[in-house]
């Protein structure tokens, strides 16, 4: 089982009437609600913590990227990366560098997401895992101003061109659709042979977890929608997927994120984490409008069917700008207890949908530095090694994860030219 950590970099500041004084965190007016040395602080305080929680044993650090939000100010996870990469070598800590989310349905400089996760990759010696998610709707198409239309096929070439520049023993020339290159020669290229692992953050549609299984990626999905009532609608999806397309069952496949807080009790718990979860999804997540989330043509007609079959999907999301602490804990959206109460429920979650990687998001909404490394490491004493020996023995090699790190990429090597020559 590999166990990540999960950190983004929230303004913790936003007033109690947000909600109702402002539309969304996505259109936030910066200078009327913020203080710039609280944000110098959310972003020294998020990468102590980062580093806090690679010296407790987690097998990677994981951080993503949103554009124009207050909930999580990273632009572009790759800076900090850059500098966790160079850190944790130098104190010689055996942690994967995890950036997540680099969009790449509004990506307009394919290129460069090429050039600075090689770069990564090298800075690490090899210990890099990359996240290309489509993008999410008020990113990519208001914020940066691509058509609906344009993100999907947009998505498909930029990460094709990523592929291939990583991969091409010689160079060659790119006539595509969004991109044009006379000449296409990377430098650096990654440590990884063939590249470093794939994994593809989604939200469920049908459409793009058949993408994932035909091109050997991995598979994230974020709890932060119920990791009782939406998520286990979205793994039967994926695993039924995969026995219809004949591929085999391997749970480090499969990534999941879920917000977690651990103290001595319950009781502690909640009084320790309650406000702060409250704050995430309030003034958070949940005030990210779904209109701006999903705009018209930017899901395709099966990803459109899908949502009208089960609209629960979806269901919990509009509520999450009211849900108090407790409703948020009963479907799972939060996670809070003591060490037993947290593992055996993370333990169930697990086991239920074959999750072979867990990325426990340890720090959020207003959650202050000190009660965030407190967080971590009670986790890392009292519930990781819990997590630790969930697969050891049922599961095949992992094939999604750095080999520096104990991964195994062979089938990544042998289905490279067709990967790389097939993509749609």
């Amino acid at each position: 089982m590999k166990v990540t950590y999960f950190q983004q970099v929230p303004y913790r500041h936003l007033p109690p009437d947000f909600a109702e004084r402002y539309e969304s965190v996505v259109s936030t007016p910066y200078h009327a609600l913020t203080r710039p040395e609280q944000v110098a602080d959310a972003f020294q305080d998020a990468m102590g913590e980062l580093m806090h929680a690679a010296r407790a044993g987690f097998d990677a650090l994981v951080v993503t990227e949103h554009g124009q939000c207050s909930y999580d100010m990273v632009p572009n996870p790759d800076l900090l990366a850059a500098a966790l990469a160079h850190a944790t070598e130098a104190e010689g800590l055996s942690t994967a560098i995890y950036p997540l989310g680099r969009s790449l349905g509004k990506a307009r400089e394919p290129l460069r997401v090429a050039e600075e996760h090689a770069v990564l990759d090298c800075m690490s010696r090899g210990r890099l895992v990359c996240g290309f998610p489509i993008g999410l709707g008020y990113d990519a198409n208001v914020n940066n101003g691509v058509p609906p239309m344009e993100t999907r096929p947009r998505y498909d070439e930029n990460l094709r061109l990523i592929l291939r520049s990583w991969t091409a023993r010689e160079p060659f020339a790119w006539n595509g659709r969004h991109s044009q290159h006379r000449m296409v020669n990377l430098w650096p290229r990654p440590m990884q042979d063939p590249h470093p692992p794939v994994w593809i953050t989604a939200t469920g549609n049908p459409r793009t977890i058949e993408f994932i299984l035909e091109s050997g990626f991995g598979f994230n999905y974020f709890g932060w929608f119920g990791a009782r009532t939406t998520a286990p609608r979205i793994f039967e999806r994926f695993w039924g997927t995969v026995d219809a397309l004949g591929k085999p069952v391997n749970p480090y496949q499969v990534g999941f994120m879920q917000l977690i807080g651990v103290a001595e009790t319950d009781e502690k718990a909640e009084k320790l984490y309650a406000e702060h979860a409250e704050y995430f999804f309030q003034r958070g997540l949940g005030s990210v409008p779904m209109e701006r989330m999903m705009l018209p043509g930017g899901i395709d007609i099966r990803g459109v069917e899908a949502l009208l079959r089960d609209p629960g999907d979806t269901g919990l999301y509009a509520r999450m700008r009211t849900a108090p602490f407790r409703d948020l804990a009963e479907t799972g959206c939060a996670i809070v207890g003591s060490p037993d109460t947290v593992a055996e429920q993370l333990i169930d979650i697990i086991k239920r949908h074959r999750i072979g990687n867990l990325h426990a998001m340890l720090q959020f909404g207003s959650m202050p530095a000190e009660l965030t490394k407190f967080n971590i490491d009670l986790f890392a004493a009292e519930v990781l090694p819990r997590l630790k020996g969930i697969w050891r023995d049922d599961a095949p090699p992992h094939h999604w994860w750095p080999e520096r790190l104990g991964g195994d990429l062979s089938p990544l090597r042998a289905a490279a030219g067709a990967v790389t020559g097939g993509l749609r």
